[in-house]
């Protein structure tokens, strides 16, 4: 049968019925929200290449997580700048570093809201480089146990999850190792398994302040034209202990966080970019897009090519439209 017969248009006429019908529904529970925390504010800063979003005292912790939580966003996952940087990026392995005292204030104000840290050592690097170097090499094994310190540092402030970023070899098995040896066996690993050598991450390069002095990080995050290898990284990282995957960025992305998600049965994050954040922003301050439409639509986007979690900027806003039943 085709047409006249067949006419899908019918199922599309009101919106109560294409509601009715949708396949892919967003909730607040889809998403992760990033919050930056930086040792040397004493008042929140506004992040210029990133409208919207702020860096935070640490002490400002519940004023940054209160909207969060009203709109019913469950998960946030930090990352900090510090007061001081050197070539091992100790200061992000100190019982009072940045991150370690946001974790305290945020699990004081709201118990309930589930804490993820970025382990990684780019922030608190004097190079601004993901490990340990050798030369002008970043030394893959002699990062790991650095990485494993820093992870164990968050989870005894009171994280709930950590999620290495580095794209070292072997370091999800290096954190599972540790956390274990610790007592904390219960805790989750949700491991940036296919991380690509993005231009996308340039606004939070500025927000983090961690762009490399020298070179770039091509060595070890991911080629884009590669898709195949994002399986075999998901695969190595799944039996080292990883529960969660993630692909990074997003929308250029989005066949591989499809390939990602028929390939495993564990939940799948993808992570919605600065640099696509940013862009949708710039152009509805320019009056290029409809603002609203195009958060929407990213959102949903990235839900039906598969992924479980969004770590998204977007996160606040999208929460509130959903829970006013805006978008619906």
């Amino acid at each position: 049968m085709a047409f006249p017969e067949i006419r899908p248009r019918r199922l599309r006429r009101t919106p109560a019925l294409r509601a009715m019908v949708r396949e892919t529904h967003l909730s607040p529970d889809d998403f992760i929200a990033p919050l930056f925390f930086d040792a040397r504010l004493t008042v929140p800063l506004a992040i210029d290449a990133m409208p919207g979003q702020d860096r935070w005292p640490s002490g400002f912790a519940e004023q940054a997580c209160a909207p969060l939580v009203e709109a019913g966003v469950r998960a946030v996952l930090l990352f900090g700048l510090p007061d001081a940087k050197d070539a091992v990026g100790s200061s992000g392995s100190r019982p009072d570093g940045v991150v370690q005292m946001a974790i305290r204030a945020i699990k004081h104000a709201f118990p309930d809201l589930y804490v993820i840290t970025d382990v990684c050592l780019c922030e608190y690097t004097d190079h601004g480089h993901c490990g340990m170097l050798d030369g002008d090499t970043v030394d893959n094994d002699r990062t790991l146990p650095l990485l494993a310190r820093q992870a164990l540092s968050h989870v005894e402030a009171g994280a709930d999850m950590v999620a290495p970023s580095d794209m070292m070899d072997g370091r999800v098995g290096a954190l599972r190792a540790a956390l274990d040896a610790e007592g904390h066996a219960g805790v989750p690993i949700m491991a940036y398994s296919a991380k690509y050598a993005s231009a996308f991450y340039g606004p939070f390069r500025e927000a983090a302040e961690s762009t490399p002095a020298f070179g770039d990080r091509r060595s070890y995050q991911m080629d884009p034209g590669n898709a195949r290898e994002a399986l075999a990284e998901v695969a190595l990282d799944l039996a080292e202990g990883a529960d969660v995957v993630m692909v990074k960025p997003a929308l250029p992305y989005l066949d591989v966080l499809r390939q990602v998600r028929d390939a495993v049965q564990c939940p799948v994050a993808a992570y919605n970019v600065s640099g696509e954040y940013s862009m949708i922003m710039a152009a509805a301050r320019a009056g290029w897009i409809d603002e609203d439409r195009t958060i929407r639509e990213v959102l949903t986007g990235i839900k039906r090519a598969g992924a479980d979690l969004i770590i998204s900027y977007h996160s606040l806003y999208a929460a509130r439209q959903l829970r006013a039943g805006a978008w619906e």
